[in-house]
């Protein structure tokens, strides 16, 4: 069970609209430092918005710390890369460019967390990378997304774990980038605040927390049980889980991806048969690319942050979810899943998908079993 702690902040914020609003005040008001990591930081709209904050920032002497995964970035041009630099921000690539079909478990491990640190007082997590939401093809609506803000001191858990991997990253590049000691004393708490818990998942000492995080809450769960997740494949322990749940009459709605952006991502269908004969309600989004990472149980527990529910995310990725024990924050997160529901939500129907669908269900399986043999070619 996660370890939460009291008296925190937290502020929900849906989309990059909100989203990156935020994070620029935020660095606008900086006064010391600022961390970031991000998956994908695309050099569009956005990415240059982010980038001139953070180049303001370091016209005031700011240390700026940028990391960014080297296959998620890949598209950064070295000029890009060198504007940073000369700006003075310190920057690193975790794991340098390397090909995600080499079937090696350390290619495969990547950078997935998308974390602001500003003056490690607030912090940013979700599922946000630094790209353009309305960026989408064919004329979609933008991709809808989920961060939080936070504060408290659920934030000096996040500093260290920031900190630490830019020491581990940058020592493995060789290079010395110094980062000064005021972390301690720079949380601030608030009486009567909300519960959190930051999780992180990486290959040392916290490999399966987030995955346990989430069954916990599945295992214990009485009433309700709603996820919205982009990337949904999940383990035999995560399948077992949900289906008792079904089984012992909670209710367990899932809002999973409808575009298909990667033929991998279509192994998620390899489940809708067998979770819908258990009864387990399932959506499709339709309307534009959804990226969420979310959940709610029971109305008073709740999660946000970078991790999927797939091999990936749960077996290879660092990731970095905030766990949330608050009922009026569950409220509003449930609130908005339920939006996403009714505006751009397609239920997927045991009849119907038994009946057509034969393509579809054909991708699936052999989206699933490439998955499988991957990262068992990987020893995963």
């Amino acid at each position: 069970m996660p370890f939460y702690l009291k008296e925190n902040k937290i502020k929900l914020l849906k989309n990059g609209k909100d989203y990156f609003a935020s994070v620029i005040q935020s660095i606008k008001q900086a006064r010391q430092s600022i961390f970031v990591e991000a998956y994908i930081f695309s050099h569009d709209v956005t990415g240059i918005k982010i980038l001139t904050a953070l180049k303001e920032a370091a016209k005031r002497n700011i240390d700026i710390y940028l990391l960014l995964d080297g296959f998620g970035s890949r598209d950064l041009s070295q000029k890009v890369i060198d504007e940073i630099k000369a700006a003075k921000i310190h920057f690193l690539f975790y794991h340098p460019k390397i090909s995600p079909y080499q079937m090696k478990r350390i290619s495969l491990r990547r950078l997935h967390r998308k974390m602001f640190l500003i003056d490690h007082r607030i912090a940013y997590i979700g599922g946000i990378n630094i790209i353009d939401d309305a960026n989408v093809p064919n004329g979609k609506a933008p991709r809808i997304d989920y961060a939080a803000q936070l504060e408290g001191p659920v934030v000096y858990s996040i500093s260290q774990s920031m900190t630490k991997l830019w020491k581990r990253v940058s020592w493995a590049h060789l290079e010395k980038s110094y980062v000064p000691k005021y972390i301690r004393n720079s949380t601030v708490s608030f009486p009567n605040g909300t519960k959190l818990s930051f999780i992180e998942r990486d290959n040392f000492r916290h490999r399966q927390d987030i995955e346990k995080a989430y069954l916990h809450a599945i295992q214990n769960a009485k009433h309700e049980i709603l996820i919205a997740n982009a990337y949904f494949i999940p383990g035999k322990k995560f399948e077992r889980a949900l289906i008792n749940a079904a089984r012992r009459g909670v209710s367990v709605t899932l809002l999973l991806k409808g575009e298909m952006d990667y033929f991998l991502s279509n192994a998620t269908r390899a489940f809708y048969g067998k979770f819908l004969k258990e009864g387990i309600t399932i959506f499709e989004y339709t309307k534009s690319f959804m990226h969420s990472k979310v959940a709610v149980i029971d109305g008073s527990w709740s999660t946000i942050g970078s991790s999927n529910i797939d091999p990936f995310s749960l077996l290879l990725s660092r990731e970095a979810n905030i766990m949330v024990l608050d009922k009026s924050f569950a409220s509003r997160l449930k609130k908005n899943i339920e939006e996403d529901i009714q505006l751009g939500g397609t239920e997927i129907l045991l009849k119907d998908w038994d009946k057509a669908h034969l393509i579809k269900r054909l991708k699936s399986r052999m989206a699933y079993l490439f998955i499988r043999l991957s990262l068992g070619i990987a020893n995963i």
